[in-house]
């Protein structure tokens, strides 16, 4: 299992992967943060969903955006250790909105076809091969529906989270 915030292995304070929950696919290569475990660490996360919000008559409007087929998100892990214990945490990747997206948010997380599992997770990848692995998923299949506000607290998770806002 991974926690979800990417913690590079050279922090002094884990407290750093709360702002490294995503990172733009355009920069890992470069990026302190991210470019040892793009080079070395990619993953894949499970999910058959997400969520973005969009701000509507002066308020943020939660919607779910759902793959009829769970596919996973591009990701990248690291290895945290300090003192006695080992912190293994990840990252998603995000590209630019597909045509599905658009209206809502301007990013969305890399969503890997079946086909591209081992290029991915290819341990001597093509770099140029990888770049092309982070491009917006089509859409074709992706349900989008507005969802209560209950989804903003992460305390929250259970099938609430999901259920359409009335």
């Amino acid at each position: 299992m991974l926690r979800w915030g990417l913690v590079p292995s050279w922090a002094d304070d884990p407290e750093i992967g709360s702002r490294m929950i995503n990172a733009r696919s355009e920069t890992p290569p470069e990026k302190p943060s991210f470019r040892s475990a793009f080079r070395r660490r990619r993953c894949l996360i499970p999910a058959d969903g997400f969520y973005e919000w969009k701000r509507e008559n002066g308020d943020k409007q939660p919607y779910c955006f759902r793959m009829q087929d769970g596919r996973p998100f591009a990701g990248l892990w690291e290895s945290w250790e300090k003192g006695d214990g080992t912190l293994r945490t990840c990252t998603i990747l995000t590209t630019r909105a597909n045509s599905v997206l658009e209206g809502v948010h301007d990013r969305m997380p890399v969503i890997l076809p079946s086909d591209s599992y081992n290029a991915w997770l290819d341990p001597d990848p093509d770099r140029e091969e990888l770049g092309e692995l982070t491009v917006p998923y089509p859409g074709d299949d992706l349900e989008i529906y507005p969802v209560s506000r209950f989804v903003n607290s992460p305390r929250n998770n259970d099938e609430r989270c999901i259920e359409p806002a009335a």
